[in-house]
């Protein structure tokens, strides 16, 4: 993580975030269990967030390293900055929905 402040940190975890960054690595999916599709994304300033997307309830999104993803989520505190999950629809509509949304869609 930058030695920039991080935007989000332990206060923030359990919570739904919005906002936006660079692709700057993407991971294999994971395939146990739930799907999902795994990409770190760095914040403008600085803080890194790996985003977790059910790709069991959601398109995978077509990103590479370097696009620009603007995403809504519940945050998770973790030591290396933190992790965005739920950003999809919730299928029981009991968990506010979330979303990625990249060169002009909105996968969610």
């Amino acid at each position: 993580m930058s030695r920039r402040r991080a935007r989000y940190g332990i206060e923030h975890d359990s919570t739904m975030i919005q906002d936006h960054g660079i692709v700057v690595r993407i991971y294999p999916d994971d395939n146990e269990g739930y799907r999902h599709q795994r990409f770190v994304v760095r914040l403008e300033n600085g803080q890194t967030l790996l985003i977790v997307h059910n790709i069991d309830l959601v398109e995978k999104v077509p990103i590479m390293v370097d696009d620009y993803v603007e995403f809504k989520g519940e945050y998770e505190y973790n030591e290396k900055g933190g992790l965005v999950h739920w950003t999809h629809h919730d299928p029981q509509r009991i968990h506010e929905a979330g979303w990625v949304r990249h060169t002009g869609f909105e996968y969610s």
